[in-house]
């Protein structure tokens, strides 16, 4: 687990909300204990309750001491509510239990599993600590992990909030309350991927308040919602079909399909910033597990695109353009600053300077995004720096960002700035929505000049 950056709110009160943590605590607690006792209830009412492992799932030891860390996240979900210094911090991280905790309770209810293996006798203080959990706690509601859901958002709270010298402590204590689910023979492997994409799930729709910026008017954005949005939905059946054969062919196909109904919602509310991409250009951790697939596909897909065509293009005083470099295309470029125009992708370099615009994929910048851009590469260039301008390809996003700054730094017309640009990066696709913003932006010039 990578350290979590705190995020700055708007919402800074003279003191921590102990008030609202007492009674957020009090009302999780009774909902936790009434919801998940319930689908304990429920499933043992049914006469024929299924089960999976994997045959050599019977090889994992049980390891009586371990239910220690097992219980100690009881302790840890309790502490988290007094973390928070401010009321927006404490509601964010209350809404991410809050949605572990419906998921899995839905699920348990819906879909039941058993825990399928005869626990061996225990003696002694680990001994009492099962008989206590067992009085509670019965073989049911497993997959997903309502514990390793919850452990998600507890680690990420706690990495926040501890200083970086203890950090290892808590990471080795958080992977061992997440191993001894197993050694506990509280669940099978199978809960333990299935609870650790809900909770980063939970994480990813609830990030922690910023600064908000206005949604991408762009109707290209909510087609590509759909179109997401349905390959989601195939992926999905994709899975329920594969289940009849393969439960880990299974998992990865509703890994897949999670994944890009997350980025069909972040086009549907056309904000970039749904991606999650930080100020240096890093995704946050819920970005990198849930969006795995999508990142990888996505990656694949510009590197597919631009095979054969130079990775970078020179276009004017020390003014590059390129799909999102690597080093050694920075170096190609002789690049010492780098504007980034991709939402959904890390930034893969280092660089003196770095600035991200992020825009979402398939989509034209608006006007302050154009506007913000090209200041920056004027800034640069002033500095003297040799600048490369990027997105997924080269191709578009980047693409009119160049050819706005182009219009500006040569006064050139729209039509005159498209001819510079081509002539560079021959391979650039900018259709009419983007010509037409280019022209309202050097129309915009004209008005300020």
């Amino acid at each position: 687990m990578a350290s979590v950056q705190p995020v700055a709110t708007a919402d800074v009160p003279t003191r921590r909300p102990w008030g609202l943590a007492i009674v957020l605590l009090a009302g999780m607690g009774v909902l936790f204990f009434g919801s998940y006792g319930l689908a304990n209830t429920l499933a043992s009412m049914r006469t024929d309750v299924p089960y999976f492992h994997y045959a050599w799932e019977r090889q994992i030891p049980f390891v009586p001491w371990t239910i220690l860390p097992y219980w100690s996240i009881d302790l840890l979900y309790g502490i988290s509510f007094a973390l928070w210094r401010t009321r927006a911090g404490l509601l964010t991280h209350v809404k991410r239990l809050l949605m572990a905790q419906v998921i899995s309770v839905v699920c348990f209810i819906a879909f039941p599993l058993r825990f399928s293996f005869e626990r061996p006798p225990a003696d002694g203080w680990a001994g009492h600590l099962f008989t206590l959990l067992g009085g509670f706690d019965k073989p049911f509601n497993q997959a997903p992990s309502l514990h390793i859901s919850l452990l998600v958002v507890l680690w990420v709270a706690y990495a926040m909030h501890v200083p970086a010298r203890w950090r290892w402590v808590l990471h080795g204590w958080f992977a061992l309350i997440g191993i001894s689910v197993l050694t506990t023979y509280q669940h099978h492997l199978i809960d333990v991927p299935t609870g650790w994409l809900v909770g980063w799930l939970c994480v990813f729709a609830f990030p922690l308040a910023r600064a908000a910026a206005p949604a991408q008017p762009d109707p290209r954005a909510r087609a590509l919602a759909g179109r997401y949005g349905v390959g989601a939905g195939v992926f999905l059946l994709l899975s329920l079909a594969a289940l009849r054969w393969s439960v880990t062919a299974w998992l990865l196909l509703t890994w897949v399909a999670l994944a890009l109904l997350c980025v069909a919602w972040v086009y549907r509310s056309g904000r970039p910033e749904g991606f999650g991409k930080r100020d240096d250009g890093a995704l946050p951790m819920a970005a990198w597990w849930l969006l795995a697939p999508y990142l990888a596909g996505a990656f694949l897909n510009s590197r597919w695109w631009t095979r054969g065509q130079s990775p970078v293009d020179h276009v004017a005083d020390n003014v590059w353009i390129g799909r999102l470099p690597s080093a050694r295309e920075m170096r190609q470029a002789d690049a010492d600053a780098l504007l980034d125009l991709t939402a959904e992708f890390p930034r893969r370099v280092e660089s003196d300077e770095y600035c991200c615009v992020p825009v979402l994929d398939l989509t034209v910048p608006t006007q302050p995004q154009l506007q913000r851009a090209v200041r920056q590469i004027d800034a640069w260039h002033r500095e003297g720096h040799t600048v490369l301008v990027c997105c997924a390809l080269g191709y578009s996003r980047s693409a009119l960002v160049v050819a706005c700054w182009l219009a500006r730094h040569r006064r050139l017309s729209p039509a005159q700035a498209l001819v510079a640009l081509r002539k560079a990066r021959p391979s650039v696709v900018l259709g009419p929505d983007s010509v037409a913003a280019l022209e309202a932006f050097v129309e915009q010039r004209h008005g300020t000049d």
